[in-house]
């Protein structure tokens, strides 16, 4: 009987090693629109493309971070600057990706830019800084993808949407997972609905890796600002002790996190060219082996292992 059984499970993970490794045909005619490529994963994203013969369409924050990226790949890739908290550059990015894919259509949509900070507990922040990160990383997503979902329902493309471990588990205050928890629930449903067109929709969600998008030194400026501007009531209910280990803990969360951005991008890149790409695609042993695990248990057992993992404040009862 349980021969029976391994012998399935080896046939199924072979099935799948060989479905999954079927490739879309004649890649080097599509074409590609990442967001978020000044640095990190859009970055490294648009070159892993570029060298596979996508024509990649990379939208970066600054003129700046497009030369850069301009440099180090070659004459396909092209470059738009794109500030997707604001309806007129999405609108003239838009019009500027319909100018180069004509009636081709747009064969894949990356969701990448993104932004941690501000974070921090809840009770150190006003609304505007939850806002602030909600307008990037949520609404920017929707926003974009709404504004080029023609295009990529004309190319029975894909759209792809980086979220994170922490929209399946929520660790800290702020907006990030509160986004990332967005980000996921807004992908299911345009899966879903795109789904009658050929259109399919994946979901990144990555363990810690060491980007841009929150080192240490500005996460702990962006902490003390938030001290400094708490009320004397929140200081001294949490004391100056829980700011220091707050820090130290997130200190060891960057320092454990992976150097190797491409355990993101090839999942990335995966989702764009494997004929039958995944739902859903977790990046890191850290996301993998705590983080997804950890949300499908009961809420009692990651409270008391979260509780555990995280400073107390001074008046803690």
């Amino acid at each position: 009987m349980w021969l029976y059984l391994v012998a399935l499970v080896v046939l199924y993970y072979l099935w799948r090693w060989y479905r999954e490794r079927q490739v879309v045909s004649h890649l080097q005619d599509k074409y590609v629109f990442i967001t978020g490529c000044d640095s990190g994963f859009g970055s490294l994203l648009a070159r892993q493309l570029d060298m596979r013969g996508l024509k990649v369409l990379a939208a970066c924050l600054t003129e700046e971070g497009a030369k850069q990226l301009r440099d180090r790949t070659s004459d396909r890739l092209e470059t738009v600057i794109l500030d997707v908290t604001k309806t007129e550059s999405i609108a003239a990015a838009t019009q500027w990706v319909k100018e180069h894919v004509g009636e081709r259509g747009l064969w894949g949509l990356v969701n990448n830019a993104g932004i941690a900070l501000p974070s921090g507990p809840s009770e150190w922040l006003t609304k505007q800084d939850f806002v602030n990160v909600l307008e990037v990383n949520m609404f920017g997503v929707i926003e974009v993808t709404l504004s080029l979902m023609s295009l990529v329902r004309k190319a029975r493309g894909r759209v792809v949407n980086v979220a994170s471990v922490l929209g399946r588990l929520s660790i800290s205050g702020g907006g990030y997972s509160i986004s990332k928890f967005g980000v996921e629930a807004f992908s299911d449903n345009l899966r879903r609905e795109l789904s009658y067109f050929g259109v399919k929709v994946a979901i990144i969600e990555p363990g810690f890796f060491r980007t841009n998008i929150c080192p240490f030194e500005r996460f702990s400026q962006n902490l003390k600002n938030q001290w400094n501007q708490a009320s004397s009531e929140v200081k001294e209910i949490y004391g100056e002790k829980y700011l220091e280990s707050f820090m130290k803990t997130m200190r060891s969360l960057e320092n454990s996190g992976s150097e190797d951005l491409s355990w993101v991008t090839d999942c990335m890149e995966h989702a764009l060219t494997a004929c039958y790409p995944r739902t859903r695609y977790s990046a890191g042993w850290d996301a993998k082996f705590f983080y997804l695990p950890m949300s499908y248990m009961p809420t009692f057992l990651v409270d008391a292992v979260i509780s555990w993992m995280s400073p107390k404040p001074a008046k803690a009862l």
